[in-house]
């Protein structure tokens, strides 16, 4: 018997949304949750390394399943698509891995990239070259020749940045089974999109058919497909033609609902960068009817996604980390909060969506909570996250984070990242929709060498 790991005294949150065991024991072999409680004691041996939480909350490690980790936080999709090479962005995902798993992030859903460095990416951590969470990953994001929120910059054909453009059912059928020889876990389909030539928000760029052939060809080759929906028609066609999970829906109404309950098809609103932008942007500025716009998105759709949760919907955790307004590292848990005062959901349950669903975006049963068999994907944090759900922003709360049994260094500064000249881009600190996001001086310096 191999020696391994026993965590005693701590408040445990299993992520089942069962109550929480005060001085429960965790016995770690193995990278997997070996036993707990008294049977957890009684297995123990003098070699096992021992962790005190006494006064503490042990729990699962977070899921994030909305992440850009490629990306590299540009403040623009120009920096993003004609400022940056394959090789440097390789190694930019690479860095940007570390800081995801030291927020206590041990599993991610990378759903679309730049070139194929989510697939890559996903495999040196697996292998051990990368350290970082646990990965699954998608390909460019399917787009049809309306392009997505980058509009105009989008080519007619082929990829741009994070992007392929797919005209015609051929040509779809092609491209996924090309991502999934490749090597993606998920297929991305940018539903809506904005068009420069319609003032107003994202309109549906997709048909019920096209959305049928693409979901029809991915679960033929055991691949899921996730959809980016910012209005209502796109979330219901989207449920309707098979999407498995849903990024942001924003305004779904009732019918819209109605789809989703009976597809069986899963939510990850990713409120974070419309809540950072209505909490915080009237400090510089911000012009406030921009404010209202922002608030009154997320206020309406949230009173409609609370009733999706009331009818049993599946809610995932997302932070759409990645981009010079959602900094990595920074704000993987915001999402937990955004739950609890706009949806409304008890803070449990917003643990729950971001431990144990968050498997259903990593693909396998064997995370997101602590039971015996499961992976050791631990946090051990200085707070109760039920009494305070902000206290898992918080870098100083997290103890200990531990991936599959091995504690992870939180005490070794990562080396900072400085702008290289060839970027060619502006300082963040210049960009008021960053200086609107930051909470403290520190980080506001932090950004400002991005």
């Amino acid at each position: 018997m191999g020696s391994g790991m026993l965590i005693t005294g701590g408040r445990l949150i299993d992520g089942t949304g069962a109550a929480p065991r005060d001085d429960e024991a965790v016995l770690i072999r193995d990278g997997r949750i070996a036993a707990l409680g008294a049977d957890a004691l009684a297995q123990a041996t003098e070699e096992d390394e021992r962790i005190d939480a006494t006064g503490r909350t042990v729990m699962p490690g977070l899921v994030d399943a909305h992440t850009h980790l490629s990306f590299g936080e540009p403040t623009g999709n120009d920096e993003l698509f004609n400022h940056r090479t394959e090789a440097y962005s390789s190694m930019l995902s690479a860095y940007n891995a570390r800081k995801v798993l030291r927020a206590g992030v041990t599993s991610v859903l990378d759903a679309d990239c730049l070139w194929n460095i989510g697939v890559e990416l996903r495999d040196a951590i697996e292998t051990g070259i990368v350290e970082g969470p646990r990965m699954r990953a998608g390909g460019q994001a399917l787009m049809t020749m309306l392009g997505g929120t980058a509009g105009r910059m989008i080519k007619d054909e082929g990829r741009t940045g994070y992007a392929t453009v797919v005209n015609g059912r051929d040509v779809m059928v092609n491209e996924i089974r090309r991502q999934i020889k490749y090597g993606v876990d998920w297929i991305k389909v940018m539903v809506t999109g904005l068009i420069p030539s319609m003032k107003g928000p994202e309109v549906k760029v997709w048909t019920f058919d096209e959305l049928r052939t693409v979901c029809d060809t991915a679960h033929e080759l055991n691949t899921l497909v996730v959809a980016h929906c910012r209005n209502a028609e796109s979330t219901r066609d989207a449920a309707r033609a098979g999407v498995d999970m849903i990024y942001h829906a924003s305004y779904l109404d009732d019918e819209a609902i109605e789809a989703v309950v009976e597809n069986g098809t899963a939510m990850c609103p990713t409120f974070t960068l419309l809540g950072n932008l209505a909490d915080y942007g009237e400090k510089v500025g911000t012009a406030p009817e921009l404010l209202d716009v922002f608030r009154a998105e997320i206020e309406i759709t949230a009173k409609q996604l609370a009733k999706a949760h009331a009818a049993g919907v599946k809610f995932l955790t997302g932070s759409e980390t990645g981009f010079a307004v959602t900094p990595v590292g920074e704000w993987h848990a915001r999402e937990l909060e955004m739950f609890v005062d706009y949806i409304g959901m008890s803070p449990m349950d917003a643990i729950v969506a971001a431990t144990k669903n968050g498997a259903f975006a990593m693909r396998t049963d064997d995370v997101g909570t602590i039971e015996v068999g499961k992976y050791a994907d631990v946090l051990v944090v200085d707070g109760d996250p039920l009494a305070d759900i902000k206290v898992l922003q918080r870098k100083d709360a997290l103890v200990e984070v531990i991936k599959e049994g091995k504690r992870i260094d939180l005490k070794t500064p990562i080396p900072e990242r400085k702008m290289r000249s060839s970027d060619q881009v502006r300082f963040l600190a210049a960009c008021p929709l960053t200086r609107s996001l930051a909470f403290t001086e520190e980080q506001l310096e932090m950004l400002s060498h991005v």
